[in-house]
């Protein structure tokens, strides 16, 4: 029993638009892994540089042109906080990309399986 022509065209074409998402999905969650993984690393360096600092230092943020005095435990704790958002932000990319990945590499062998079964 053979499934015609068209039917194998159109469900090609379905495999083929969901293998597409797959790899435009994978770029943007990569861009954004990116971007996350560099604001960790600016976060752990500010941290590691307000911990170096005495107790009686003076730390100021900036809140939009201004800047604001601001305990130095209360800045900690902030990049502390910031950083662990942002790790497990990083952890739930990865594995939406492992997911986005897998989809896509099984989009491409249902494509090539196919293929194959059809040029028998």
């Amino acid at each position: 029993m053979s499934i015609p022509n068209e039917a194998l065209q159109k469900l090609v074409q379905e495999i083929e638009t969901q293998a597409i998402t797959a790899q435009r999905d994978i770029n943007v969650v990569k861009t954004v892994l990116a971007s996350k993984q560099r604001d960790v690393r600016m976060l752990e360096l500010t941290s590691t540089e307000v911990n170096h600092l005495s107790e009686n230092t003076k730390v100021y943020e900036g809140v939009g042109k201004m800047f604001m005095f601001a305990p130095i435990h209360g800045v900690q704790k902030r990049l502390e906080s910031e950083t662990t958002e942002l790790k497990s932000d990083i952890s739930n990319l990865n594995k939406k990309l492992h997911y986005l990945e897998t989809t896509h590499k099984n989009s491409r062998e249902h494509i090539d399986q196919i293929f194959k079964s059809s040029g028998r």
